[in-house]
């Protein structure tokens, strides 16, 4: 865990947030700045800077966050319609917290490219 990393902060519990899913390796909460109407970020527990950081004992770990993802898509009600899920990387991928995160996004129509 970083002491400098929010999503950290928020994990330990030292920072709050509206925690929508939690277990032993992933929470989730809404994001503050949402840019849909459901907007969640969903992050695994361990400090893991940006995608090109992971390692092959991370594969599991991935999946389970698109399981979450999945999870909180049907809780919203989003799924059937759609939904997006975004995970940047660095500074010209639009990456803000160097903790790789999912974003899922819904409840709106997107469009492509995205930005």
């Amino acid at each position: 865990m970083s002491t400098e990393c929010i999503f950290c902060k928020i994990i330990a519990g030292s920072l709050t947030s509206n925690i929508v899913h939690e277990d032993n390796k992933i929470l989730a909460f809404e994001d503050v700045n949402p840019q849909a109407p459901v907007h969640h970020l969903i992050v695994p527990k361990e400090h893991i800077p940006t995608i090109n950081d992971l390692l092959t004992e991370h594969n599991e770990l991935i999946g389970q966050l698109f399981q979450v993802a999945k999870t909180l898509a049907k809780k919203h009600h989003i799924a059937e319609n759609g939904y997006r899920v975004v995970m940047n990387c660095n500074e010209k991928g639009g990456q803000a917290v160097y903790h790789i995160h999912l974003h899922l996004l819904g409840d709106r129509q997107m469009h492509w490219p995205p930005g």
